[in-house]
């Protein structure tokens, strides 16, 4: 059972790289559509860019997945035994805070107005809202995470034998 897991995972993995190698070929040797003099882009652009976007979605439905069925097996209602508490708690307030980290994000991001560059694109308010509320939350992780490190280190929290 695990040699034709391992041989269906080998086949996906060379079946993306061909994909990938492909849409590299055409997006590098097809050549350019050049409108305006500066401004050259390879034809193929777009459809490197579809690409992307499908290889993003499928990983964040492989990662979701992934997350799901490690729950199920490992940890279920009681959880293993990770330093004195269940793995269930542990994902549990992990995904909270998580959760709590995005929508502190969003909400400190709100009200942000459309953003127009310097070559006259625009971006659009709820994009630039969006994007705030991502790196508030990466700040939010980042700070959680450097006190949990400290305070591990500190060695408050260790049990006598």
């Amino acid at each position: 059972m695990a040699a034709k897991k391992y041989m269906t995972s080998y086949y996906v993995l060379y079946a993306c790289f061909a994909i990938i190698v492909l849409f590299f070929a055409a997006f590098f040797g097809y050549g350019y559509d050049n409108p305006v003099g500066d401004y050259n882009a390879p034809v193929c652009t777009e459809g490197l860019m579809w690409l992307m976007y499908g290889m993003f979605a499928v990983t964040c439905l492989l990662a979701l997945w992934s997350v799901i069925r490690g729950v199920k097996i490992s940890m279920g209602s009681k959880g293993g035994d990770i330093s004195g508490v269940p793995g269930a708690k542990i994902s549990a307030v992990s995904f909270a805070i998580l959760v709590l980290s995005l929508v502190i994000g969003w909400v400190l991001g709100m009200g942000e107005t459309e953003f127009t560059a310097a070559d006259g694109t625009v971006t659009s308010a709820t994009m630039v809202t969006v994007t705030d509320m991502f790196m508030v939350s990466i700040y939010i992780m980042l700070l959680l995470t450097t006190v949990a490190v400290v305070f591990n280190m500190s060695g408050i929290m260790k049990r006598k034998k």
